[in-house]
Order: C-alpha cells, then sequence, then structure tokens
C-alpha cells in the first residue's frame, strides 16, 4: 500500500517540477535523464504486489514470497528468501538506479540497503524499522546504509536523531484518508448486510500465518456474540478468498474487498496488531486489539520488547486507548467482555473514540495541507 502510494505522490510531484521549468521557461534544466519530462523519466522496479504494479512498478519480486511471520517462521524460509534478495540485486546492477527507496521490511530491506551503498547508490528509507520497539542496537544499520528516513510516526524523528540517524518524521500516509463515500444502506445492500444490526469488523492480519493465528479465535468470539451482528471480514490482498472461506466455515461472516469501508460503517472491531489498527483510529472505529504468534517465537521475542503497549494507537497515545489481548490472554470470552464494553453507547466507547481523535491529530503534520506521501515524494526528489 505504502509503496504504490509513494509512486503516485512522486509521479505527481515530478509533474508539478516539470511544469514549473517550463514556466520559467527552462524546458528540460535540472532534469536528471534523458526525457525532458521528469515525469517520463520516473521508472520503477522493486519488490510489490499487485497495487504497485497497477501504477506502473515492474515487480522483479512478489511481495506476497516475502509475506512471513515470526522469529521460526522465517527461519524455514531462508533460501527461497535469499534466492529472492539476489534476483533484486542482479537486477539493480543491471539496470543502475538513480536511487534507492527501501520500504519497512528491515530483516530483507537493510540488506538491500547495504548492496546499493556499497554501489553508490543514495538510500532513503520510508516506514522505518520500529527499532525503537525492540533490537535497538540495529539502529546502527541504519546509520550505516541509510542516506534519509522518512518516519511516519511523530515519537520516532527524535528517537532516530538522537542516534545519529538522519530522520524527519513526514506524517502518517494513513494520516489523510478520506472519508468512504459510500453510504451505510447501498453498502448494505451491495453485501446483503442487515442495516438494522451493529456491524463488526474482522482484521485477524494480511499475511497467512497470521490469519491462522489469529482467525479461528475471532470466528469463534463472533459465534459467542451471536447473531444480532454483522461480521465483515476485509480480503487482504495478499491471501486467497479461498484459504479465507476455509477458516471461516458456515458462520456469518460476510467477506467484503476494501477495509476501509467496513470500519467506517461498523458500530467496532476486532483488529490484529499492525497497520490495521491505524485504519480503525483513522475511521474512528473502536475495536479491540488481538494477536497471537507461535509460542517459541513468542518466548524468544518478548524479553527483546522495550516499549510498554502492543498496539500501535496505544504508543502513538503514550497511554491505554484500546485493549490488548496477545498470546495466552486473546480468547475468544475475553474478546467478546472487552467488546461489551465499547459496543453500547456510554463511558468507555466514549473515552476511545476521544482517544482515536487525538492519535489521529498526531499523525498529521498540522498546518501544511500536504498529504505524508506528497512530502516524502518531495524530499526523495530532491535527492535524486
Amino acid at each position: 500500500m505504502y509503496g504504490a502510494q509513494l509512486i503516485e505522490s512522486l509521479e505527481r510531484a515530478a509533474l508539478r517540477r516539470t511544469a514549473e521549468l517550463r514556466s520559467a521557461g527552462q524546458p528540460g534544466a535540472a532534469v536528471p535523464t534523458r526525457s525532458q519530462s521528469l515525469q517520463a523519466s520516473l521508472e520503477f522496479f522493486g519488490v510489490g504486489g499487485e497495487r504497485m504494479r497497477a501504477v506502473g512498478c515492474d515487480t522483479v519480486v512478489d511481495a506476497k514470497d516475502l509475506s512471513v511471520v515470526g522469529i521460526t517462521e522465517i527461519l524455514s524460509h531462508l533460501p527461497k528468501i535469499y534466492g529472492l534478495y539476489r534476483r533484486l540485486i542482479k537486477e539493480a546492477d543491471r539496470r543502475r538506479p538513480d536511487l534507492a527507496v527501501v520500504i519497512d521490511s528491515p530483516a530483507f530491506n537493510w540488506r538491500v540497503a547495504r548492496q546499493m551503498k556499497k554501489r553508490g547508490i543514495p538510500v532513503v528509507y520510508y516506514v522505518v524499522p520500529q527499532f525503537w520497539a525492540w533490537r535497538q542496537g540495529r539502529v546502527r544499520l541504519l546509520r550505516e546504509y541509510i542516506d534519509k528516513a522518512l518516519v511516519i510516526f511523530p515519537f520516532e524523528e527524535k528517537f532516530y536523531r538522537d542516534r545519529g540517524v538522519d530522520a524527519t518524521f513526514v506524517g502518517h500516509p494513513l494520516a489523510d484518508l478520506p472519508q468512504p463515500t459510500i453510504e451505510r444502506s447501498d453498502y448494505a445492500a451491495q453485501f446483503r448486510l442487515d442495516p438494522a444490526k451493529a456491524w463488526i469488523t474482522l482484521m485477524p492480519g494480511s499475511r497467512v500465518k497470521e490469519v491462522r493465528m489469529n482467525l479461528p479465535t475471532i470466528v469463534e468470539a463472533a459465534a459467542q456474540l451471536g447473531a444480532g451482528y454483522e461480521f465483515l471480514l476485509p480480503l487482504a490482498p495478499m491471501l486467497d478468498r479461498g484459504f479465507m472461506e476455509s477458516l471461516i466455515g458456515q458462520g456469518r461472516i460476510t467477506l467484503v474487498p476494501e477495509s476501509l469501508p467496513a470500519l467506517r460503517h461498523s458500530r467496532a472491531g476486532i483488529i490484529a496488531s499492525g497497520t490495521a489498527t491505524v485504519e480503525a483510529a483513522m475511521m474512528q472505529t473502536p475495536f479491540v486489539m488481538v494477536y497471537r504468534v507461535s509460542p517459541l517465537t513468542y518466548m524468544l521475542g518478548k524479553p527483546r520488547v522495550k516499549v510498554p503497549y502492543f498496539a500501535m494507537v496505544n504508543l502513538i497515545a503514550g497511554e491505554k486507548i484500546v485493549p490488548e489481548l496477545v498470546q495466552d490472554d486473546f480468547t475468544a470470552a475475553n474478546v467478546v467482555t472487552q467488546l461489551r464494553e465499547i459496543l453500547p453507547d456510554g463511558p468507555a466507547r466514549e473515552r476511545m473514540l476521544e482517544g482515536l481523535v487525538q492519535v489521529k491529530a498526531k499523525l498529521r503534520i498540522g498546518g501544511s495541507g500536504v498529504a505524508p506521501a506528497d512530502r516524502a515524494a518531495e524530499m526523495i526528489l530532491d535527492m535524486v
């Protein structure tokens, strides 16, 4: 998602710059490649999925092949991941890019950044690894291999700058999400939902392993809540519909194609830890955060965690806004108990909604009117 959004912003920024040069009577001035149009000269290749391909990126490596979660799970996939890494580096040697932008995925991308740095190619890190949460010693990798870090959480800029990384907070890419335009009644008709019932959005994660670990308990919680609710499950791009249907069984859960309209029109959500929690905050949808990994992954990872909360919205707020049900605490009964606190109008729901408003405000850079991805694009073009 972030990559496709950034490509669109880069193309818009390049088009603006080309127009400015022409209006100044300098067609072609400062254009770094053969074309007189900076926008036309931009070419993108790398790692991505359907959204990246749709905006013109040549995906040398499909993001689906890198979607592995957990310490122990990654070990079994190392030979495949290494092969994809070598393919990408070989393609970079063939094409000789002017600049590399790496996005998230630290285990893969810091190695890519190191190879680009060796080749004299400037590297920008967008959506920087959350080394503040665990493995803080790895910040040295950013100092060594990254020319510019574009961070999306407000507390990250100081954290990385204090440790010698050239970091700038550009705002969160989801902070300026427009509200879905489809009316609730039309959405209900489209997916055969009962508009008289309260809706609950279920988001178990975007990777197969996450979904296997999280969805069965979420489905059990939905069954305990009963037929008085409609349950919506947005289908993540990297997940197969047949796979999801096999896990939800015959329960009354409706698969829908997009998360934002589902969240916007839902009374509450059951959301796995990750970007989806920020989406829920942007849509002002109260939710319960859940997450589970394999017992060994949890045992190895928990001692390394350096932050007081798992949910990103709680970290941004600096306090517990949404309940966190992690590992053994993540049971269907606990999910139902927490949901019943926030589904009806009352103090608990109002407190959560007020907290989500504050989170949304903190993810913006006030007053500029520039979208985060557009701000990032301008900084990237300055480096080309």
